[in-house]
């Protein structure tokens, strides 16, 4: 399997809230938390639903509630793991405002880390 990947992943969990409109056309919300940001998507973890495959959406990275970040995308893959389900999105407009506010973000908060200290044991 080619892996299509358009740049680095950081691993990070921010709050996310993703809506959606099912076949139906009824609006789904679901929150969880960000797996991995790349610098054009997520690798999203939904604990309830999942969206289909190439369904379009709204991602809104919450971590920040006075400046939340929210961006359309679409859905690019599945995970449909019974105790772990995820969501993989490509952002498909705002893409700046995504690396801008997102994927920079996690770089520096992921750069700011200091590493474990293992003991010898």
């Amino acid at each position: 399997m080619q892996d299509r990947r358009n740049g680095e992943r950081y691993v990070i969990s921010f709050p996310v809230r993703v809506k959606w409109r099912d076949d139906a056309g009824k609006e789904i919300v679901e929150d969880g938390l960000t797996e991995n940001v790349g610098p054009q998507g997520a690798l999203v973890f939904l604990p309830r639903s999942l969206p289909t495959v190439g369904s379009k959406v709204y991602l809104t990275i919450t971590e920040h509630a006075d400046d939340e970040v929210t961006v359309p995308a679409q859905v690019i893959r599945l995970e449909r793991n019974a105790s772990h389900p995820q969501a993989a999105f490509q952002v498909t407009e705002s893409i700046r405002v995504w690396k801008k506010k997102v994927w920079d973000h996690a770089g520096e908060i992921i750069a700011a880390q200091k590493p474990d200290n293992f003991d010898d044991w």
